[in-house]
């Protein structure tokens, strides 16, 4: 009786070890369309278009999984002073498990002429995120943990990120640390000293070029690779098929998680919508039919769009 005992407090160890890695793992939003929405990714992205542009996206993952994470994300950035200059907005609503996240943020970007054809662009992110978590409705052993005797209800917390980003007409190439601080001491769940802060640096590489294969098909491979700390680094390693100048094809693979298939299409130069599905390939694939994703995108100034058609990224 004692040893089994032993075993099953070890498996609940392993079992909140691996949920919180998982929550660490995802603060920062995590989507298989990203290649057509870098502004989430990287600040740097703002105005590296020639016109204003905006998309709208909502995934819900892991489908059929109770607390699974389900993410709303609005965007819209475009150039100032020339195109040496970019202003963006973001607005992310997140939800996993009990918590809850509000994300506000200013993009800005200053953008470098490197060579004849490309730029070099800086950016800075500094925004409010509203928290909020209902710890009381877990269900716990230890009635007298005062981990779980408080509910968190919309906590403010300032955050501020960072990003470079390389491009031109049919590459890019982005670094960025979306949040590199984040003034949180005060969510900490009256927990130990050893957890003074609860959200965590992600590091962001993500890259890609267009190659062209005729009149009709271009071809775009696309990755971007994830790092956290207390957790493994994760990829994403996509190709995505452009047709007639208004059907992508895309697959893609995520290390460790899912094998991704989307679609995009540019109803008209200015509008295009998008689908992803995730089809999970961990365990969790007995419990789970998968993620959607849908995408909405919409672009200012027709006549600058008709110049720089198609948009590659």
């Amino acid at each position: 009786m004692q040893n089994a005992m032993k075993h099953m407090r070890l498996y609940l160890a392993l079992a909140a070890l691996a949920a919180a890695i998982a929550a660490s793992a995802q603060q920062e939003v995590m989507v298989s369309q990203y290649m057509f929405n870098g502004l989430f990714l990287n600040p740097a992205y703002a105005g590296s278009h020639g016109y204003a542009s905006s998309s709208l996206l909502h995934r819900s993952q892991w489908m059929q999984v109770e607390g699974a994470p389900r993410t709303s994300m609005l965007a819209i950035d475009g150039p100032l002073m020339g195109n040496r200059m970019g202003l963006g907005f973001s607005l992310v609503h997140d939800q996993i498990g009990v918590s809850r996240d509000l994300d506000l943020s200013g993009h800005y970007a200053y953008h470098l002429r490197v060579g004849q054809r490309s730029k070099l662009a800086l950016g800075l992110r500094g925004g409010i995120s509203v928290y909020s978590a209902r710890v009381t409705e877990l269900r716990y052993w230890d009635v007298n943990d005062p981990l779980y005797q408080a509910d968190i209800v919309n906590q403010p917390v300032g955050k501020f990120g960072f990003g470079l980003y390389w491009y031109n007409a049919t590459s890019y190439v982005g670094l960025s640390v979306p949040t590199i601080y984040a003034a949180d001491g005060r969510i900490t769940f009256d927990a130990p000293e050893s957890l003074d802060h609860y959200f965590t640096q992600h590091f962001y590489l993500h890259a890609g070029k267009v190659f062209p294969l005729g009149e009709s098909l271009d071809i775009k491979p696309s990755s971007l690779v994830k790092y956290t700390a207390h957790a493994p680094i994760e990829a994403d390693v996509n190709c995505n098929l452009l047709y007639r100048e208004r059907v992508w094809f895309g697959l893609g693979y995520r290390t460790g998680d899912a094998l991704v298939t989307m679609l995009e299409y540019q109803v008209s130069p200015q509008l295009r919508i998008g689908y992803a599905y995730d089809m999970t390939t961990s365990r969790l694939r007995t419990y789970s039919t998968g993620s959607h994703e849908v995408m909405l995108g919409f672009d200012f100034g027709r006549d600058l769009i008709r110049i720089k058609t198609p948009r590659y990224f």
